[in-house]
C-alpha cells in the first residue's frame, strides 16, 4: 500500500486530539455531511444525498449518547440534537434542502460555541489560540 501522508496526518490528528477537540471535529464532520447531501439533492444524487444524511445522523445520535445527562445544560441541548436529526430525517425524506438548513444551523451553533470552549480551554492551558 503506498504512503498517504494526509491519511496519516488525519489518523495521527484524531489519535491526539483532546476530547474537547475530538467534539469540535464530530461537529465539522456534521456539517461538512450536511453540505454534501444539499449538493447531492441539487444534482439528484439521491444515494450519495442518503449516505451523507446517515453520516449526519451518526454524528448526532454519538453527540447524544455522550451528553453527560447531569450537566444542567444536558436537558436544553437533547431537544436540539434531537429536532437537527429529525430534520435530517425529513430532508432524505423528502429530499428538501430546507429541513437539511434547519439541522445545519443548528449543528453551526452548536459548533461555534464548542469552537470557542476549546479556544478558552487552550488560552487557559497553554496560552495559545485554536485553529480552525
Amino acid at each position: 500500500m503506498a504512503y498517504q501522508p494526509y491519511q496519516a496526518y488525519k489518523d495521527n490528528s484524531v489519535n491526539t486530539a483532546t476530547p474537547g477537540e475530538l467534539t469540535l471535529m464530530l461537529y465539522n464532520g456534521c456539517l461538512s455531511f450536511i453540505k454534501q447531501a444539499k449538493k447531492a439533492i441539487e444534482t439528484e444524487n439521491f444515494e450519495k444525498k442518503n449516505e451523507f444524511i446517515q453520516k449526519s445522523q451518526n454524528i448526532i445520535r454519538e453527540l447524544m449518547v455522550t451528553l453527560d445527562q447531569d450537566a444542567p445544560i444536558a436537558k436544553q441541548m437533547l431537544p436540539l440534537y434531537d429536532f437537527a436529526h429529525h430534520a435530517l430525517t425529513q430532508g432524505n425524506i423528502q429530499n428538501d434542502t430546507e429541513q437539511l438548513t434547519a439541522a445545519e444551523d443548528i449543528m453551526r451553533q452548536f459548533r461555534d460555541t464548542w469552537k470557542d470552549v476549546v479556544k478558552q480551554e487552550r488560552i487557559r492551558q497553554h496560552g495559545q489560540g485554536v485553529r480552525s
